[in-house]
């Protein structure tokens, strides 16, 4: 192996490893605003949602964490917006949570017999 070729390699694995440098500062970026959006949205539920209603859309994110997220964003755009006069009590919730989730379908099977 020359002396060309060498110097062709650890350049090539200078470069690799700035990229990979590179590739973890942007996951370890990405994960803090992911961290500080969470921290934003936690401190809008704090403030819109009365104790009791905040314990169920935590319940709710356990079992369904999907339509948990979908929820709180919604609550907080109603908040932001300035469309919130008060906060959200449990029974307030419920409803929406009535509205937003799909009907159920019901199927009946029959035997003739």
């Amino acid at each position: 192996m020359g002396d060309d070729e060498l110097a062709e390699l650890r350049r090539r694995r200078m470069a690799q490893l700035q990229q990979q440098a590179y590739d973890q500062q942007l996951l370890q970026e990405e994960a803090e605003r992911q961290r500080q959006i969470e921290s934003q949205i936690h401190a809008v539920l704090l403030r819109i949602l009365e104790p009791e209603a905040r314990e169920r859309l935590n319940t709710i994110k356990l079992t369904r964490p999907d339509f948990a997220r979908a929820v709180e964003q919604q609550l907080v755009l109603l908040a932001n917006s300035g469309r919130l006069t008060q906060k959200i009590t449990d029974e307030q919730l419920k409803s929406l949570l009535q509205q937003l989730l799909p009907a159920k379908k019901d199927f009946r099977i029959t035997r003739k017999g």
